[in-house]
């Protein structure tokens, strides 16, 4: 019963952290949507050497771990005088990890598109940029919801480590009521919990926008073709 009150007194707290969570969630995947979709169209459209620069910086992010990626990032914020945010910091560090892993979602969607539709843009007279932005990207972008509803969820648990750098998200607070109150177990299965209601509720969601935005003759969200 003690664990049960001590959980209670705390749920308040951790659960006003998850807003902190939720915007470095999705400040991250807002970075690595816009620069993610650049790098995979450089990677399927690009001159040789900007496909070489791409393959560096996907090489360099995901070989790195996240906490080395985030005290890399503090130490050069404070090299550079930038305002040492730890919610900035953070959202910039998850958010240029996750342009690694979604410009290959991005790349994955593009590639799939069929090549005639390039070469009908081209017959019309089109510009490869113009076919690019009008055709490709927003094709690829709905057929890459199943991807980005998968790095959501890495990013939601990868955001735990944030709180090192002093970000007041789910997991400072749990940490924080768990060293006043030693109820650990209590209330880090009260932030697991948290964290997977998160998790199924925005996965839900993108799953219901994916069947809404389906493009037919495309794999269906079960995973059939049309």
């Amino acid at each position: 019963m003690h664990s049960l009150a001590v959980v209670i007194d705390a749920l308040p707290s951790i659960l006003s952290g998850s807003f902190i969570t939720l915007g470095i969630v999705f400040g991250a995947l807002a970075i690595g949507l816009v620069l993610g979709l650049i790098l995979a169209i450089l990677q399927v459209y690009g001159k040789a050497w900007q496909r070489a620069l791409v393959h560096v910086y996907i090489w360099f992010f995901r070989g790195f771990p996240i906490l080395v990626l985030l005290f890399l990032g503090y130490g050069l914020f404070v090299a550079l005088s930038l305002p040492v945010q730890p919610f900035l910091i953070s959202c910039v560090v998850l958010g240029l990890t996750s342009t690694a892993y979604q410009s290959q979602i991005f790349r994955g969607a593009i590639l799939s598109l069929r090549p005639g539709q390039m070469q009908a843009a081209r017959a019309l007279g089109m510009k490869d940029s113009q076919a690019i932005r009008s055709i490709v990207i927003p094709q690829a972008l709905r057929l890459s919801i199943p991807g980005w509803s998968n790095e959501y969820s890495i990013l939601l648990k990868d955001s735990a480590i944030c709180f090192v750098l002093g970000t007041q998200d789910i997991m400072a607070r749990t940490a924080f009521a768990a060293a006043r109150t030693h109820e650990h177990l209590a209330l880090y299965a009260c932030a697991g919990v948290i964290y997977f209601v998160l998790t199924l509720v925005i996965v839900r969601l993108l799953a219901k926008l994916e069947k809404r935005l389906h493009i037919p003759g495309y794999t269906s969200v079960s995973g059939e073709a049309l």
